[in-house]
């Protein structure tokens, strides 16, 4: 697997209750079939190749792990869920009411049957690589599946713990800083059991407004039912079910999930598996980009400013980790196809 090829990409869809899906193709050009890897993104408006609109830069981890993962022999697919991408202004008010982790579920479910209908790749021998929330609508595709599953699950930056206790981690580490810390936590737990209760959330005025804006945005009409299943679903349920091979990967950079109390969660789950294996790299982002700053000298809201800026490479060890994997789980099939 020491050799290198050159490889092409190409723009796909397809739609889900009426509404096109888009995502990009790619495929070594020397020969195939070849396996393949599906890669989810993670939360709001992020994209396929993993930007968000909320976030500057371009250089999208997705798209440098399936540029490496394709020169190394894999055929990879990635895209941009409805409500994320060029086309999310557009779908968002068609998707009022109708946004689930079952709609997430789904549009994976297309991304599965576009690549493994396609000549070039093997279906027997295809994988999913995730990040974030991602990991979530990976193990809820992997449990619903009947006729066809993944080979292996590739979990990046997951959340080990309810998306609504590690939303609470982040927001605690930031009113820590701040004098009024401990009253700016009272009115954010009052509006979160609100939210849990399906009563209407008020932000108190005394929260930051960035606060107050994340607060509202939980319960709007484009994220329901959405936000509320998202917010109270347990990883570690879900993975404890999966019996496929699974290989977590959190950075000990990563500021957004924990790689002791997720990795922690995640592992305990899943201790009677034996095909489970963690690797948490020293100087990985969530986005596994490489950062060699001290963990205490990281603030979220300048690491988010720089995650996807140019010039940003992705870690090592993370990219390591991966092809190392991905490569040991097809060993057989890339001795059989002279790879």
């Amino acid at each position: 697997m020491s050799e290198q090829y050159d490889f092409e990409s190409k723009e796909v869809t397809w739609e889900v209750d009426g509404i096109t899906v888009y995502g990009t193709l790619t495929r070594p050009t020397d020969r195939g079939p070849y396996p393949g890897v599906i890669f989810i993104a993670g939360s709001g408006p992020t994209d396929r190749d993993w930007c968000s609109p909320l976030l500057p830069g371009t250089n999208g981890s997705a798209q440098l792990l399936a540029d490496a993962l394709t020169r190394k022999g894999f055929m990879t697919l990635r895209y941009d869920k409805r409500a994320a991408g060029p086309h999310a202004w557009e779908n968002v008010p068609r998707l009022i009411g109708k946004m689930s982790m079952q709609s997430h579920v789904d549009e994976l479910s297309g991304a599965v049957d576009t690549l493994i209908s396609h000549v070039n790749v093997d279906p027997t021998c295809v994988y999913v690589l995730t990040n974030s929330e991602g990991a979530l609508h990976a193990l809820n595709y992997q449990l619903q599946a009947t006729s066809w599953r993944f080979k292996g699950l590739i979990l990046t930056g997951a959340p080990g713990r309810p998306v609504g206790q590690v939303a609470r981690s982040q927001v605690l580490a930031q009113a820590a800083l701040l004098p009024n810390g401990d009253v700016l936590m009272k009115h954010y737990d009052a509006c979160i059991a609100a939210f849990v209760a399906e009563k209407p959330v008020v932000p108190d005025a005394v929260l930051p407004e960035g606060m107050q804006t994340f607060l509202r945005s939980l319960t709007i009409s484009a994220n329901l039912p959405f936000a509320r299943e998202l917010w109270l679903l347990n990883p570690a349920d879900l993975i404890a079910k999966v019996p496929e091979p699974i290989l977590v990967v959190i950075g000990k950079k990563d500021i957004q999930v924990d790689w002791k109390a997720d990795g922690g969660a995640l592992k305990t789950a899943t201790a009677k598996h034996g095909n489970v294996i963690f690797v948490y790299p020293e100087n990985a982002d969530h986005l596994l980009k490489y950062d060699g700053r001290p963990r205490e000298k990281l603030v979220a809201a300048e690491v988010g400013a720089r995650y996807n800026a140019e010039g940003r490479v992705l870690d090592s060890d993370a990219l390591t980790a991966i092809l190392d994997w991905l490569t040991e789980q097809s060993q057989k099939y890339f001795e059989l196809n002279r790879f």
